[in-house]
């Protein structure tokens, strides 16, 4: 797990239904999911904001939804971070049984880059209908893995939009045009600007347009009228009336593609899945892709591809942007080493202490049982520095006695003691630095903690007798004729 969740006393919950609903339809749902929430004793509040998403209240958290009315987000915050995996998880199984019209995902707050969802996977393709049908034989696929609760697919939301064909002898006949026709009908039912009003700093404009009963309806497009130039004179000398555009236009509903998605200037249908809190998106990815591997999208014709999206793909790409500097820094680091020490060899010596310090950060890991991501890697980089230099602390005071390359034991141990003590305080003073981590418990310190604070122990010890044994192997030669 690359980036760990964040130790928070807030999680959020967002709220879709279908695209056609209304925002009165939303806001009666997220009344009662609301109502659900605060029966809880351990949440103190609720921010609930509806048809757009919450303002960007985390550093990662964008707001990725404006003018949807049947999206609703809500900031719920705890008493405290205690057990509030525990409680998502069963807030999430208890909301999906009660409201089962809307898909409704109650998400903790995550570390690292942003993304829509944990698990995704894009299908590119020319074709928007076999795009469609391959992401729901891939969605359908990720619904019977485990551990996936919702599921999505970019092309298959659609919405109800209403196509009125304008009759050209009827228009005619009324004096009238498709742009008139149009006109009228974008003022009734969107409103004209009128003006603007300034609320705090923002300028927010003001429409005027029909009352919202008589344009809700479906029935009130076809009987919404239309001003023709024939009937009653009016003040302007020229004759009003107004006819219903049933009389001169066909009004149907049909379907439509609520959105087509592209990345990179490519056509696209990304399928989500979204998981229980706390599974690994790794866990479910992997489990998906080998679903993926003997099922029929495996061998796809030409011109479609599949690619890895979601928390995954986010991950390969900090991976790239941290280990991007990696070499230069090594070398950079070998070069200081083999000018201090003015030996490649006892360079060499140090960097096999620094390369098995990661062993003992990676057994530190998986003894107290924590996932290995960012974390991990940023404790794994001190826990090198400080074997690197518990390493180098052993090889000056070797290096100073010009008695250790005779073989004299005693000069060696008296040595080694002596620096035991610097090393030792180094150690006691990073493990008792870090064991307040440890025991705070969470998902972001801990692993960082446990790398270095378990680790250096370990690595102290390997400076203590490795070194020591390896140096008098490197410089012996014969003692002085006496």
């Amino acid at each position: 797990q690359f980036f760990p969740p964040a130790d928070r006393d807030q999680f959020y919950v967002e709220v879709e239904l279908e695209p056609q609903a209304s925002m009165a339809q939303t806001q009666a749902l997220t009344t009662r999911i609301d109502r659900v929430l605060m029966e809880n004793p351990r949440v103190r509040g609720t921010a609930w904001f509806l048809g757009e998403s919450a303002p960007p209240f985390y550093y990662n958290i964008i707001a990725r939804r404006k003018n949807n009315p049947n999206y609703g987000q809500a900031i719920v915050t705890l008493d405290s971070n205690r057990n509030a995996l525990d409680m998502i998880r069963e807030l999430q199984l208890r909301l999906d049984d009660e409201f089962p019209a809307a898909r409704i995902l109650v998400r903790q707050l995550e570390q690292g880059p942003p993304f829509d969802a944990p698990v995704e996977m894009r299908i590119f393709g020319p074709d928007l209908d076999r795009l469609k049908d391959f992401g729901e034989q891939l969605r359908t696929l990720a619904t019977n893995i485990p551990h996936v609760l919702h599921t999505r697919t970019a092309l298959s939301d659609t919405r109800p939009v209403a196509s009125i064909d304008v009759k050209g002898s009827e228009t005619s006949w009324a004096g009238l045009s498709e742009a008139e026709v149009a006109q009228q009908l974008f003022a009734r039912f969107e409103g004209i600007r009128a003006g603007t009003v300034i609320e705090a700093v923002e300028e927010v404009p003001v429409r005027v347009r029909v009352a919202a009963e008589r344009r809700s309806e479906f029935q009130n497009i076809a009987d919404a009228p239309i001003l023709v130039g024939r009937g009653l004179p009016s003040d302007s000398g020229r004759s009003l009336t107004s006819v219903p555009v049933s009389s001169i236009a066909d009004v149907r509903l049909q379907p439509q593609r609520a959105v087509i998605t592209r990345y990179n200037g490519r056509r696209m249908n990304e399928v989500q899945c979204f998981i229980t809190a706390g599974t690994l998106p790794s866990t479910v990815l992997t489990r998906l892709q080998a679903a993926l591997g003997t099922s029929s999208l495996a061998d796809l014709p030409g011109g479609f591809s599949i690619e890895v999206g979601g928390e995954a793909s986010e991950r390969d790409a900090a991976v790239s942007r941290l280990m991007a500097n990696v070499s230069v820094l090594a070398v950079g680091m070998v070069g200081s080493l083999v000018l201090a020490l003015a030996s490649f060899r006892l360079a060499a010596l140090v960097g096999v202490v620094a390369t098995l310090s990661i062993g003992l950060g990676m057994g530190a890991l998986w003894i107290f049982g924590y996932p290995f991501g960012f974390m991990a890697i940023v404790g794994t980089m001190g826990l090198i520095g400080i074997a690197i230099n518990d390493s180098i602390v052993v090889v000056a005071a070797l290096k100073s006695n010009p008695l250790i390359p005779t073989g004299d034991r005693e000069a060696i141990v008296e040595t080694v003691v002596e620096v035991t003590r610097h090393v030792l305080a180094t150690t006691f003073t990073t493990v008792v630095g870090f064991l307040p981590l440890v025991l705070s418990g969470g998902g972001f310190w801990p692993p960082l903690a446990v790398a270095i604070g378990t680790g250096v122990v370990g690595a102290t010890l390997i400076s203590l007798t490795l070194v020591p044994s390896a140096f008098c192997l490197m410089n012996a030669r014969p003692a002085p004729a006496v």
